[in-house]
């Protein structure tokens, strides 16, 4: 049996770096299979769908059942369903094998978090932040992997699936110490949470900052195009410029952050990326324009991780609950802010509806400001002080 905590850290970073690589498959493998745009927004809805169910069971069973041995089920699924994407031309086949890979993916992001909390007693903000650049890092390696490198995308699929299976096999032999948790029924716990005016407002800030995530990847380079006059080329270095400020931003702020100071740094970052965001959507910086999307990815790079690690610390005792609930806002952001966005580029204009990021960015900062006032800060920080 493996109890070895640095092995079972590690064991969650390359989970998420495949959470990471099936967020960009359809978008970086999409030319290659011949996909139609209608094709890709089904086969992404569909995942997304399988991701929102997934990560919600999962949060909750994490805090009465095994973490290993949930994350075990969930890689044997994403495994099986890496090696037979598209394996058939039946494209009702590949939905679903689609939305298999949204369930293995979201026992990652449901699980992997709270297990960290669990095994780690210090620097839990490090670990949280770094689990989650990981997501990042697999999202640029596939990119690179099948766009640059010219590779065979079934083959990267089939070489991820196996990797997938081995790491299915050493969470099947993983073994951590159960920490005290609540007993209550799911739906108990539930109540209690919704009740609780931190939790809203984390819920309601973690969806706006993932739609302006997601939002931003989705768009980024048609406005470079559309509105700075960037090439195919340039747009798609943009695209990964503002992937790498994320990746970079995770990693640096996870050593920066201490959690005695995470609602500062939670607001600051807010209102960092709406100034950032106002900034590159709003002016033209020219040659300076490169800058101005790498901050952009830097200011909006640990919102998610530190507003995962502060909810956790605050409700520890049914942690996977309360971080499910927080990654369903981040799931149910990262599907209606960008639909709103389009809704407004529709009816007003393309640069109109980039409005939408910088006022989403805005509305977050002003409700944590006033919520965690509410509550005092002393009051926070000392809560996050006593919970070991």
């Amino acid at each position: 049996m493996i109890r070895n905590v640095k092995a079972i850290t590690a064991s969650c970073y390359v989970a998420m770096f495949f959470l990471g690589v099936s967020a960009s498959l359809v978008g970086a493998a999409a030319r290659n299979i011949g996909l139609s745009p209608y094709q890709i927004g089904l086969l992404v809805g569909v995942q997304q769908i399988g991701f929102l169910l997934s990560v919600s069971v999962s949060s909750a069973l994490s805090d009465a059942r095994d973490k290993p041995k949930i994350l075990l089920i969930g890689s044997l699924i994403l495994g099986f369903s890496f090696l037979t994407f598209y394996r058939s031309d039946l494209f009702w086949v590949n939905l679903v094998i689609m939305f298999l890979i949204g369930v293995g993916v979201a026992t990652y992001e449901g699980v992997t978090d709270p297990l960290l909390l669990d095994i780690h007693t210090r620097r839990q903000s490090l670990h949280i932040n770094v689990n989650h650049f990981f997501v990042t890092f697999g999202a640029i390696m596939i990119t690179a992997y099948l766009l640059f490198l010219q590779m065979n995308w079934r083959r990267s699929l089939i070489q991820s699936g196996l990797i997938v299976l081995v790491l299915a096999a050493f969470f099947g032999l993983a073994r951590v110490e159960r920490k005290r948790v609540r007993t209550d029924p799911y739906l108990k716990r539930l109540q209690i949470l919704t009740r609780e005016r931190i939790i809203v407002a984390l819920f309601i800030a973690t969806g706006l900052a993932v739609g302006v995530e997601i939002g931003s990847i989705s768009i980024l380079t048609t406005f470079l195009m559309e509105l700075r006059g960037f090439s195919q080329v340039t747009s798609k270095i943009g695209l990964i410029v503002f992937l790498s400020g994320m990746a970079l931003g995770r990693l640096f702020l996870g050593f920066l952050a201490r959690r005695e100071r995470l609602t500062r740094y939670i607001l600051t970052l807010f209102g960092l990326s709406f100034l950032v965001y106002t900034g590159l959507f709003f002016m033209d910086f020219d040659g300076l324009t490169y800058l101005a999307i790498f901050l952009a990815g830097v200011s909006l790079s640990a919102l998610l991780p530190l507003m995962i690690t502060l909810a956790g610390l605050l409700y520890q005792d049914m942690a996977g609950t309360v971080l499910g609930i927080v990654k369903v806002a981040a799931g149910l952001g990262g599907i209606l802010l960008p639909l709103l966005m389009s809704v407004v580029a529709k009816s007003l204009s393309f640069q109109a509806s980039l409005l939408v990021f910088p006022l989403a960015l805005l509305l977050a900062f002003v409700m944590l400001f006033v919520e965690i006032r509410r509550i005092s800060l002393p009051e926070a920080i000392f809560a996050l002080e006593v919970i070991d």
